[in-house]
C-alpha cells in the first residue's frame, strides 16, 4: 500500500543573494511500513525533502500525497513525527515528562509513556534531567516523544549524526527493533552511507544541488540484518558504489 507519492517535486528558495534551486523534479514513492534512508552531499535538499513531506515547508512545483491526503491534512490528522539531530528536551522537564509533552499538547493518549520508554531501553530513567544524560539517553528520549502521537510516518533528519559512533550503532539497533514492532513508515536523512545500507530497504541517492535523484538502491541485505553484516565484503562494495555515485 502506497503511504507517500511525490511528483514531480522541485523547490526554489528567494534569498537576500538570490535564488537557491534545493530540489528538481523528485519523483518518488513509498510504500507503507518501509525503511527508506535519503544520501547525498551536503546542502543537496534531502532535509528540505523531508520538512516538504511534514508539511514544514511548501514545495514550489510539484505535488505530495500522504496516505491519499494533502501533506497539510496530513499534519493537521497528526501522522507525522520529527526527530533532529538536536533532541530539543525542555531542562525543566525530567524524562517521562518530556515523552507526555505531546499528548499533553494534543490532550490524546495514544501510546504509553511506560511502554514508550521500554521500546527505546530507558525503563528506570523516568525521573532524569536533560543535563543528567548522554547524547544517546536525550535522542532515545526525543524518539520516544515522537512515537507518543502513533504517527503514521517517522522523519528522522540525521538523529545520531552528533553521536559517537559506537552510542550511533546501538541507536541503529534501537531504531531497527522499534520500527520492526510497530510497522511504521520511516524517512532517515543521514550523511552516513553505511548507516543507510544497513538500516533502510530503499536507498535515495541524491546529487548535489539542485537535489536530483541520481538512484534508487534496492538494498539486498535479509532481514534480521546482523550487526556483523557491515563487515562483510558484499556490504562494503555496495558502500564503494554509493560513495562513487556520490563523486
Amino acid at each position: 500500500m502506497e503511504m507517500i507519492s511525490l511528483n514531480d517535486v522541485s523547490k526554489t528558495y528567494a534569498t537576500l543573494t538570490g535564488s537557491v534551486h534545493a530540489l528538481e523534479q523528485i519523483k518518488l514513492s513509498i510504500s507503507q511500513g518501509e525503511l527508506i534512508a535519503l544520501v547525498g552531499p551536503s546542502g543537496c535538499g534531502k532535509s528540505t525533502l523531508l520538512k516538504i513531506m511534514g508539511d514544514l515547508v511548501e514545495p514550489s512545483s510539484g505535488t505530495i500525497v500522504i496516505d491519499g491526503m494533502s501533506a497539510q491534512d496530513a499534519r493537521l490528522k497528526g501522522m507525522f513525527s520529527y526527530v533532529f539531530q538536536n533532541p530539543v528536551l525542555l531542562p525543566w522537564r525530567n524524562v517521562l515528562d518530556n515523552v507526555k509533552l505531546p499528548l499533553e499538547i494534543l490532550q490524546k493518549s495514544d501510546r504509553s509513556p511506560a511502554d514508550l520508554l521500554r521500546m527505546v531501553g530507558l525503563e528506570g530513567s523516568e525521573g532524569l534531567y536533560p543535563h543528567e544524560m548522554s547524547g544517546g539517553m536525550q535522542q532515545r528520549v526525543a524518539l520516544a516523544r515522537a512515537l507518543a502521537i502513533d504517527p503514521k510516518v517517522l522523519l528522522l533528519d540525521e538523529p545520531f549524526g552528533a553521536l559517537d559512533e559506537l552510542t550511533r550503532q546501538t541507536l541503529n539497533f534501537q531504531l531497527l527493533k522499534i520500527w520492526q514492532e510497530i510497522g511504521i513508515t520511516v524517512l532517515l536523512v543521514t550523511h552516513s552511507i553505511s548507516e543507510a545500507l544497513f538500516l533502510a530497504d530503499r536507498v535515495m541517492v541524491f546529487s548535489s544541488r539542485p537535489g536530483r535523484l541520481l538512484e534508487i538502491i534496492e538494498v539486498p541485505f535479509a532481514r534480521p540484518r546482523d550487526p556483523d553484516i557491515r563487515e562483510t565484503s558484499s556490504f562494503q562494495e555496495l558502500v564503494k558504489c554509493v560513495r562513487q555515485m556520490l563523486g
